[in-house]
Order: C-alpha cells, then structure tokens, then sequence
C-alpha cells in the first residue's frame, strides 16, 4: 500500500497531506486497501474556497489568450504523464490499461478542446444614439463534485470551461477514486496561479457542506438523480448556479434494415464499455422482430470474446464495477431478474474472478417493459434485449422514461433513421454510434437526466453571467 504522504491535496498552490482524518481507497480488482488520503476538514474547505476567492481577481482579469497558454500547458503536462496517470486510474477504478490511458488522453483533449472555443461580445444595439453590448463574464468560485466512473475525463469537463471563462475552482473527486485526480492537480502547480485549481478529497459529507458553502457561486455536479435533487435543493439557500449532469437510461433503436452481424460489436461496447458505469452507456436495447434472433446470436458470440479479469493485466476487455456499493446494487437487480421468472441469454460465469467486485457479463432475453432492469439505470454489465414489433412503438417504448440523456438509432438507411432520431426525447441522439462526445458541441439531458449543459458554447456560458453595458452616444 503506498504511504498517507503520497497522496495530497491541493490548496493555494500547496500540497496538503494531512486533514480530520484519512480515507482508504480500495482496489476494485482485488478488495484490498491500496492508499489513504486526507479526509478535508470543513476548516480546510474554508481555506480551499478562501484561496480560490483570492486568486480569483487577478485570474479573470488576465487576459483570455494567456488563460488558454496556461491551461493548455496543463492538458501537455498531463499528457507527459499519461502511461503513470494510467496505471493509477485502472489501480483505483478498475477499467483496463488501455481504456484508462484513453482518459488520461481524452482528459488533456478535452481541455485543449475547450480552450480553442469563443465567447464574443453580442452587439445588441449600434445606432447614432446608442450602443449596447451584451459580454459574458465569469461567476466567480466554482465548486465541482465528480463521480468515480471517469474521474479525470468528468473533471476536465469542468475544469476546462470554468477557468478558461476567468472562475477558479474547488473540485472535490469521488472517495472512491481521488488517487488519480490528485496527481493531475499537482501538475497544475507551477502552470496555474495558486488558487486557481484547489483539489480537496472526503468522505461523502464534503459535497453537501460544499453546495451549501456561501462562498461558492456555482455548483457543477456529475451523478446520480437523486443525489443531483439533494444538490439542487441546498444551493437554493444562498442561490447558487447549478449544472447537473445526471443519471441515464439509454435507449438503443435497432431498425429492421440494420446490418445485425457487422453493428454487434458497437452494440455491445455501447452497452458494456467501462462495464456499462457510463451515463450514456445503452441500457435498452430495441430490436426489430425480424432481426431478433440473429442479432442476439451475435452478440453472444461476441460477448464469448471478451475476457473479464484485473485490468493490468495483458488482454482483459472487461474489469470489475468499482466499488462495494454498486457492485450490490448490481447483483440485487440480476437476482431480481432471477426472481422474476427472466430468460438469461448469456451469463459469462466460468470467467469470474474469485476476488474484486466482479460481475459477468449478462444479456437478459426479452423481461418485460415494466422489469426493474428495463426501468432502473442498472449502470453494471447487465443488457436487457427487447423485441418491438413497429417503430412507432420503439419510439414510445424509448421515450417512456424519466429520463433523457441519450440514445442511439441503428439502420442501414440514415435518412429513415434519421427521422426516428427527431423524435427521439434525449439530449444527445447517435446514428450509427453511440457515445462520441466534443468539447464543441452540448451535451446535457431532459427531463430527470440534468439541469444546464456541458460542451460547446452552451457549456461555457454555464460558468458566466450575461453584463449588458448600454453607451449613450454623445451626439444623441
């Protein structure tokens, strides 16, 4: 196990090993303690959020330009450190090497991506008498809270488009995985003025005393609905701007012109990347009767392909779900399938490791629409596979959900798949793929899938707020 001074948070520009306590962080893969982290004191989050207060004058007004030079030199520093940054990321969250050196990458990319983006003044008015012109301005202190799925990759989404708009930043990573996110702080010493980036770690307890903190301007959060309810509902004290990015229960359409044999390996890393703990990943998945059966026919023998194990090791397609939690929550659902009478079509058994939080891979034969692991985000290896009969009803079957993240819509015809599309209730809708996301276009949910949007122009004015500055012209 690495040693408690390893691990440190970051605090006006300031390593910081020590807190109220410590916190274990576990390797998902083995069950075993692998690090201990300061457990941020409320004292220290005053400190946190008082730096970041600061820094936060002279950070605004720098010019735009030499905010993207400094932020950029941190997307390389991170990238120099990708192959480190890898190994711990699969250490604590448990997703293979090769899937945790695509976060580290896409992490640096993302914020490159962001810094390339603009927000120009918006002329309202340009008369003899009178100009008016509409800036964007930043908020002040933002406070990020990110989960343990992507935790580089959910950070950077915030990082990148807080302080490139001239906010500074708390940022809080899940208990579950602060390891990695640490690290990537203390790249940023040196390259950001001190209090710009502060990184603190805790027990759960941290995020609500951080939502409610008046010194935070604007809460960004990545999670679940219901905890995205609890946030939204103690920022409302001190009226603090929110942008929650929250759960999914993504729809897959697969139309009856669709190219079954060739699209099975999409559909199934579209289910089952990072072990289906994606917001976006595809939790039900449509199927035109005439194509059911060959298309569940392949996937299973795609499904026989992919090995499940310790993701350092060489070959493994597939880790453990990260943590206790989610790992119960996960086998309760399969033994309520179990209960219920439903058909497994494929359940990769024999291939479970004895240790670690691991689940097989599991396809679920048709359940009935109202079942728990249709209606529930099970965020696990777990796919359910639904026979529809037309595509109108495909569309009212994907539709009928509280939520509204994503969806995509499979077809060898994309303009019939295209209009299947339009009508779809989701904020991101895929033709033909599934999870792409750019740091230059929106991604954000209906309905109970979030509030605000992340990416894009519609991503960076979430951390400003709109100054009008009216001109009366002399000669009026």
């Amino acid at each position: 196990m690495n040693s408690e001074s390893d691990y440190a948070m970051l605090i006006d520009g300031k390593r910081v090993a020590t807190g109220q306590g410590t916190c274990g962080v576990t390797n998902p893969a083995t069950g075993e303690e692998i690090a201990r982290v300061p457990d941020c004191s409320d004292e220290q989050l005053d400190e946190a959020i008082a730096a970041a207060r600061a820094a936060f004058p002279a950070w605004s007004a720098l010019d735009l330009n030499e905010r993207r030079a400094r932020l950029v030199a941190f997307a390389e520093a991170i990238l120099a450190q990708t192959a480190p940054l890898a190994r711990l990321l699969t250490q604590e969250q448990g997703k293979p090497l090769h899937e945790a050196e695509r976060e580290v990458m896409g992490c640096a990319g993302w914020l490159k991506g962001v810094c390339a983006l603009d927000l120009p003044e918006e002329v309202n008015e340009d008369t003899e008498t009178r100009l008016s012109v509409t800036q964007r301005v930043p908020l002040g202190v933002v406070g990020a809270i990110v989960p343990w799925n992507f935790p580089l990759l959910l950070a950077m989404f915030k990082i990148g488009p807080a302080l490139v708009t001239g906010n500074t930043m708390v940022l809080k990573p899940s208990p579950f995985t602060p390891l990695t996110t640490l690290r990537m702080a203390e790249l940023s010493r040196g390259i950001l003025p001190d209090g710009v980036l502060n990184v603190i770690c805790g027990e759960d307890r941290l995020g609500p005393a951080m939502t409610a903190h008046p010194g935070v301007d604007k809460i960004s959060f990545t999670g679940s609905t219901a905890t995205g309810r609890r946030v939204m509902g103690s920022s409302a004290a001190t009226l603090k701007r929110v942008t929650l990015e929250l759960g999914g229960n993504d729809a897959a359409i697969v139309l009856p012109d669709a190219d079954v044999e060739r699209i099975a390996p999409d559909l199934f890393w579209a289910a089952f990347r990072n072990n289906g703990q994606i917001c976006i990943a595809t939790k039900r998945l449509y199927v035109h009767r005439s194509v059911y059966p060959r298309l569940k026919e392949a996937l299973v023998a795609y499904a026989r392909t992919v090995r499940l194990g310790d993701g350092t090791e060489q070959g493994v397609g597939l880790g453990p779900l990260n943590n206790k939690p989610q790992f119960d929550r996960v086998r309760d659902l399969l033994e309520d399938s179990r209960a219920q009478g439903h058909s497994f079509l494929f359940e990769a058994a024999g291939d479970v490791p004895a240790n670690g939080y691991f689940v097989p891979v599991t396809l679920i034969d048709n359940p009935p629409e109202e079942a728990r692991i249709v209606q529930e985000e099970q965020f696990g290896p777990v796919l359910p596979i639904l026979v529809y009969e037309d595509v109108e009803e495909a569309i009212a079957r994907a539709n009928a959900s509280e939520y509204g993240l994503g969806c995509s819509i499979w077809g060898s015809d994309e303009e019939a798949a295209a209009a299947v599309a339009a009508r779809i209730q989701s904020g991101t809708v895929w033709i033909n793929e599934t999870q792409y996301l750019s740091p230059f276009a929106s991604f954000g949910g209906w309905k109970q899938s979030g509030v605000g949007t992340e990416g894009g122009r519609e991503g960076l004015v979430e951390y400003t707020v709109p100054r009008t500055i009216v001109r009366r012209r002399a000669s009026a």
